[in-house]
């Protein structure tokens, strides 16, 4: 088991999002360009009723986005003046998907910084299970005040 670098509770004061839209669980690593996060994959999820309840499987979309939250656990903890805005995704390139991530699964979460400039924000992010890609993807985002997005 990883250590604990910021704990679930700490990632609620860094970011907005609620359960069930929190996806992350634990920060075990942040680094000068890069942050290695995990989420606890049970079978409890709210998105197994749907996708697929006799064969659960994460929907790859919602990997993307515990990458996307992991990197913005980076860009506020290295910039300290996102911290409040709105983190809006502005792209994502290169996604691949590799293997199912189902119940039981430790997904490992790592995002590298390309660029941070200000408001902005590039990553490349793998999400990893026992080691093994399951996903990976190049993120843009972009800190904005909560009244641009209404």
């Amino acid at each position: 088991m990883s250590k604990t670098v910021l704990t679930a509770k700490e990632i609620r004061e860094l970011l907005p999002h609620r359960y069930p839209m929190l996806m992350i669980d634990r920060v075990v690593e942040i680094g000068d360009k890069d942050v290695i996060a995990e989420k606890l994959i049970t079978a409890n999820e709210p998105f197994f009723q749907g996708h697929f309840p006799d064969h659960p499987i994460m929907p790859g979309v919602l990997i993307l986005e515990a990458l996307a939250q992991t990197a913005g656990v980076w860009a506020i903890t290295h910039s300290p003046e996102n911290r409040g805005l709105a983190t809006a995704l502005a792209g994502i390139d290169k996604a691949r998907f590799r293997k199912p991530v189902q119940p039981g699964d430790v997904l490992r979460l790592h995002a590298n910084v390309v660029n941070s400039r200000g408001r902005l924000l590039k990553v490349e992010g793998v999400a990893r299970v026992d080691g093994e890609p399951v996903a990976e993807a190049v993120i843009m985002a972009a800190f904005v005040e909560w009244s641009a997005l209404s």
